[in-house]
């Protein structure tokens, strides 16, 4: 299916698709792998790989870079977009820190660019920019003279520096770290052996060089700059990651061992698995900042510094990944995945430590700063809007609360996915809109629980008298429904269930045992599948029915959870009658009927779990409290990978707007959804002290206890943490199936 050309800020636009494709195709047949070899032994770095000049000729070395500075003006998103297509052809050469540095110089109020830029975009000159110590004069700051400012000091691993033209160096003026423009015959520059080998560092030193006033860069703080640093080096990353994943799922789809592909075995399976949830956190953010930067966002650098968290070293992990992945092939000198591994270091040492990352983010989110994911809804959104505030004004006018909620129920504005009369036939736009303005209208929605599944399967699959008489109350919140699904010994692998269904006159008897079924106590109904044919193979022979709770031979006995309540239940079935009436679907077509229901056109707005330790519960806790060190690290830490998740959620959305399959994403948002709940409960624990472990007055230890508790089944029902990483290996990168 095409893609819409929506241009949204998370989500590529269809040029931004042609472009990757272009950029990797010109990559693969130009970047030879005999050029990136020959480079590798080369005794030292040449200026220019045999490549270069094809690579001016795409214009790429101008593509962010506004067209009134000469460039393309497509901004860092497009940048971004070519980088990560680059990236994946690890090569040697100046294009990205002449990009990054022309990034920089375009950013600037100052007129030094109309001098350098156009150099730098035709190719025949290249520039490097220094993000380590600042430069100064013996008292410490810059001092004017002759109109200008001379400069002392030396800083390391420059990346790129060693054959650039030109230098953007950090300096104090002032109070603030300025950068300044200086061409390299004016410093000593000396190549350093660095880690990566095939993109040479430098140690550049200045003693008292003399630099003109208007080569300091204006309206350009340390904080810009390094969020276009963390943009443009960690697109590169995202690249870098990209050709890890691919480059070891491949490895463990063919590689053989004890007599299968490695890729079936649970341990390489989730290490991938990890590897592509990595690939997809960074590629997120990545592109959030790159677009805020482009927009000129208030919360441009605060997105750019989430990014600088997650990226630096998720990619330097992914890239320890690829290696351990082929083993002893991996860490041989002829494979390429230590040549990613070592730009990969390169790239995060240049952004400076994790602690300093992390504590940037910290910082802000602190002092107030957020950044909310706003969907940039399509024009027509506006027509939509209006005739949903309009329809929705005489419900929200409704005083009487189960008034309210039957008139929800019977318009169709509790599950508008679903068809009319029962939903609203909304597709994904509609539902976005329709979420904005209930909430807008301060209409609180019915809770169905596990009501809502059953109400898709009822109006998906289910007879005309099954969805008057079942789905109808659900909407309206009159029935409690809960899921026989699990047994004791089928519990993420549902298709091995044993509770057996007989055939009789008029109906089915049942017989069997399930476990962890949520609110069964309370529930009117039941979802329930059972075995109505051993004979066929395990995903077939299977039957969905729809149970009274009240039926005689249905026993019900609470599971007392590590909490102390008693939310989940065992569920005996003693040859319980269920009448011909209650199938859902076909017999024995039970299986489709639970996998295919109309829950998979919902729209969810947010990947977390908010029923446990929340964003707003962290927020509330660190609001006015002291942190330490350690505590603001990972305070930052939690806020980064808070914003990574709900950048998921969106893209999940944006997916679904424009037809693609998300259900991969998806799984990734829900499965790092489920464990941010868990970690913001631990950091608060962790954080009290003592006083975590017990009720103490005035401070948040009841319900951080309560939290920490119950968050740990977050990762257990629904299927495990390592059930879903089973699921990501095999739908997201291919790998076998055990």
């Amino acid at each position: 299916m095409a893609r819409n050309s929506y241009e949204l800020g998370l989500g590529l636009s269809e040029e931004h698709a042609a472009l990757a494709d272009s950029v990797s195709a010109f990559a693969e047949r130009t970047i030879t792998a005999g050029q990136v070899r020959a480079a590798v032994e080369a005794k030292s770095e040449a200026k220019f790989p045999e490549f270069w000049q094809a690579l001016v000729d795409q214009d790429l070395l101008g593509l962010h870079v506004p067209e009134a500075h000469g460039g393309q003006g497509g901004g860092l998103l497009t940048l971004a977009v070519a980088l990560e297509a680059l990236g994946r052809n690890i090569s040697p050469g100046p294009f990205v820190p002449t990009v990054l540095s022309c990034a920089v110089l375009a950013a600037a109020d100052s007129k030094v660019g109309i001098e350098v830029l156009p150099g730098m975009l035709d190719g025949s000159r290249t520039a490097a920019l220094a993000l380590g110590a600042p430069f100064h004069v013996e008292r410490e700051h810059a001092e004017p003279e002759r109109g200008g400012y001379r400069l002392t000091g030396s800083t390391d691993a420059v990346l790129g520096g060693q054959h650039a033209d030109v230098l953007l160096l950090p300096a104090e003026v002032g109070d603030e770290i300025r950068w300044v423009v200086v061409d390299s015959a004016e410093l000593t520059v000396t190549g350093q052996d660095s880690i990566d080998v095939l993109r040479g560092s430098a140690r550049v030193e200045a003693d008292g060089v003399l630099v003109a006033a208007e080569r300091v860069l204006d309206g350009l703080g340390e904080q810009r700059v390094r969020a276009i640093a963390a943009v443009v080096l960690g697109a590169e990353a995202v690249g870098i990651m990209s050709w890890c994943v691919s480059t070891a799922a491949e490895y463990a789809k063919t590689r053989v061992q004890f007599g299968r592909p490695i890729g079936q075995f649970q341990g390489v399976k989730h290490k991938c698995a990890h590897m592509g949830i990595a690939l997809e956190k960074a590629r997120a953010v990545v592109w959030d900042a790159a677009s805020a930067l482009d927009k000129g966002d208030d919360t441009a650098d605060f997105a750019a510094d989430v990014a600088a968290v997650i990226v630096a070293d998720s990619a330097v992990q992914v890239a320890q990944d690829c290696i351990q992945v082929h083993g002893g092939i991996g860490f041989t000198w002829e494979h390429d995945a230590h040549l990613y591994y070592r730009r990969a270091l390169a790239l995060r040492g240049v952004l400076g430590t994790r602690e300093q990352r992390a504590n940037r983010v910290a910082e802000q989110a602190l002092a107030g700063v957020s950044r909310a994911s706003v969907l940039e809804l399509p024009a027509e959104a506006d027509a939509i809007r209006a005739a949903v505030r309009a329809e929705l004004a005489p419900i929200a006018a409704i005083e009487d609360e189960d008034d309210q909620l039957i008139a929800l129920g019977d318009s169709g504005w509790v599950q508008p996915h679903l068809p009319r009369p029962y939903g609203r036939g909304a597709g994904p736009l509609e539902q976005i809109v329709i979420s904005q303005e209930v909430k807008a209208a301060g209409i609180a929605m019915p809770q169905l629980l596990m009501g809502g599944w059953a109400v898709s399967a009822v109006v998906g699959h289910g007879t005309e008298q099954q969805k008057r008489d079942l789905a109808v109350p659900t909407l309206r919140g009159d029935l409690v429904w809960c899921q026989l699904f699990s047994e004791p010994g089928a519990g993420s692998d549902l298709a091995s269930l044993s509770t057996r269904a007989e055939k009789v006159e008029g109906g089915w008897k049942v017989t069997g045992q399930k476990i962890w079924t949520t609110v069964a106590q309370f529930a009117d109904w039941a979802m329930l599948i059972a075995r109505t044919d051993p004979s066929r193979p395990k995903h077939e022979g299977i039957t969905y029915f729809v149970l009274d709770m009240a039926t005689p031979g249905v026993t019900v006995r609470p599971l007392r959870e590590m909490t102390g309540s008693a939310l989940f239940n065992e569920v005996f079935l003693d040859e319980v009658f269920i009448p011909d009436a209650n199938v859902i679907g076909e017999v024995n077509d039970g299986w489709h009927v639970a996998r295919t229901t109309l829950a998979g056109e919902r729209v969810a707005l947010s990947q977390k779990m908010e029923a446990y330790a929340s964003d707003s519960d962290l927020m509330q806790f660190v609001r006015g409290r002291e942190l330490g060190p350690v505590g603001r690290y990972h305070f930052g830490e939690l806020i980064a990978e808070s914003q990574a998740i709900d950048l998921i959620g969106s893209r999940v959305v944006l997916g679904q707007l424009s037809g693609a399959d998300v259900s991969t994403t998806s799984s990734v948002g829900k499965l790092l959804g489920m464990g941010l709940g868990q970690a913001i409960s631990e950091f608060v624990v962790a954080e009290l002290g003592a006083a975590g472990t017990v009720a103490v007055p005035g401070e948040p230890s009841d319900k951080a206890m309560e939290q920490l508790i119950a968050g740990r089944a977050t990762t257990i029902y629904g299927g495990t943490t390592e059930v879903q990483l089973n699921v990501i290996g095999e739908r997201m990168l291919g790998l076998p199936r055990d």
